[in-house]
C-alpha cells in the first residue's frame, strides 16, 4: 500500500465507510464495479460536461485558481454538495478514468467530516496519487478501495501470474483504468516487482527524450533493492524510452540492468503506452508466481465502456469479506 495512505488517520473510517456503501448499493461482487449505482446510492446526480466559465458564474465564491481560470489546469471533476451533483469532464477522460473521478468526487460526498467544503474542483493535481492534500488524499483512497472493491482485487490478483497482462486483465475486469490496475497491482503484489509511468515523449524528428511522472514499487521489491535510481529526464539510450519513441503499443519480455540503492541488478521489463502515458513494468530475472488460472494476454485493451456485468460466486465471496 502507497505510504500516503498508510499515514492518513482516517483510514479506518473511510474503508468502513466505502465498504458499507458497496454492501448497501449491492455492488459488492459486482464487475465491472458499478459506479453509478453507487453514485446514485451515496445521493447523488452526474452532470456531464464542465465548462469552467460557466462553473464561475453559478458558483462565484468559489476561489478558483488561476490555472484552472486560464486553461492551463483542466476540470475533472466539481462536487456541488448543496445540489447533490458532480460535474464530469467526459470529452478529454476515458470511461474507466471518469469512473475513478466519479468515485474521488462521491468519496468527498460520503466523508461526514468534509462536510463543511460545500464545494470541491478537482484537476489531475488533486487526482494525482502523489497528492499532500489531507481531503484530496482521502477522496483518492476512498476511490480507489471502492473501485478496486477492497480484498476482491487481491483475490483475483492472487490467481494470476506476474506480468503486465495481469494488471490489465483486472482493469477490465473492475472499470478501470490500466494506470490504476498498475499502480494498485504493484502495490499490493508479493512478488519484485516495479512501475515506471512515462509521459512528455518528444515528437518525432526531434531529440528523443521523455520525463518519468510517476514510480511506484512493491514493498518486497523497496526491501531487495531499495528504491529504483531513475532520472526525472530519460534519453535515447533506455530500450524502454526507444519503445515510448517509436510509438510501440507494446513489448512484452526484455531484459534490461538498472540502478538501485543496493547496486545495480538485470531485470526484465515489459511495456505498454495507452496514448495518454506509457507504463514500464519491472521486475527481477527470475522472478516468478504459481498461476492458479490460466491467463488470457490482453495486448489489444482498450480503455471503453464495459458491456456486461457479472456477479462473483457467493460463497467465494463470503470466504474472503465478512458480511
Amino acid at each position: 500500500m502507497d505510504h500516503l495512505e498508510q499515514q492518513l488517520p482516517a483510514k479506518k473510517a473511510i474503508e468502513q465507510i466505502s465498504l458499507d456503501i458497496l454492501k448497501g448499493s449491492k455492488s459488492l461482487g459486482v464487475f465491472p464495479t458499478p459506479v453509478d449505482r453507487i453514485v446514485n446510492f451515496s445521493d447523488l446526480i452526474i452532470a456531464n460536461g464542465i465548462d469552467i466559465k460557466s462553473l464561475q458564474t453559478k458558483f462565484k465564491d468559489y476561489p478558483f485558481n488561476e490555472a484552472l481560470i486560464s486553461g492551463l489546469s483542466k476540470v475533472r471533476g466539481f462536487l456541488d454538495r448543496s445540489g447533490k451533483t458532480i460535474y464530469l469532464d467526459t470529452v478529454d477522460q476515458s470511461i474507466q478514468r471518469q469512473n475513478f473521478v466519479k468515485l474521488h468526487e462521491a468519496g468527498h460526498g460520503a466523508l461526514p467530516w468534509q462536510k463543511s467544503t460545500l464545494q470541491f474542483v478537482d484537476d489531475d493535481d488533486s487526482l494525482d496519487p502523489s497528492v499532500k492534500e489531507e481531503f484530496e488524499r482521502e477522496a483518492n483512497f476512498f476511490a480507489s478501495l471502492t473501485l478496486f472493491q477492497h480484498d476482491l482485487f487481491n483475490h483475483e490478483l492472487n490467481k494470476l501470474s506476474l506480468s503486465i497482462d495481469s494488471p490489465m486483465k483486472l482493469a477490465k475486469m473492475f472499470g478501470a483504468s490500466v494506470h490504476a490496475a498498475l499502480r494498485r497491482y504493484i502495490e499490493h503484489s508479493k512478488n519484485r516487482c516495479a512501475l515506471l509511468v512515462l509521459e512528455n515523449i518528444s515528437p518525432p524528428g526531434t531529440q528523443c527524450k521523455c520525463t518519468v511522472r510517476n514510480k511506484f514499487q512493491s514493498a518486497i521489491f523497496s526491501d531487495t533493492f531499495g528504491q529504483l535510481i531513475i532520472p526525472e529526464t530519460l534519453g535515447y539510450k533506455w530500450a524502454f524510452v526507444q519503445d515510448y519513441y517509436f510509438q510501440k503499443k507494446m513489448t512484452k519480455t526484455k531484459n534490461i540492468t538498472l540502478t538501485t540503492e543496493n547496486g545495480e541488478a538485470d531485470f526484465i521489463y515489459q511495456f505498454f503506452n495507452n496514448t495518454y502515458n506509457a507504463f514500464v513494468f519491472i521486475y527481477p530475472i527470475g522472478e516468478k508466481k504459481s498461476v492458479i488460472k490460466k491467463i488470457v494476454a490482453i495486448e489489444s485493451f482498450v480503455e471503453e465502456k464495459p458491456k456486461k456485468k457479472t456477479k462473483i460466486d457467493k460463497e467465494e465471496l463470503k470466504a474472503k469479506i465478512s458480511q
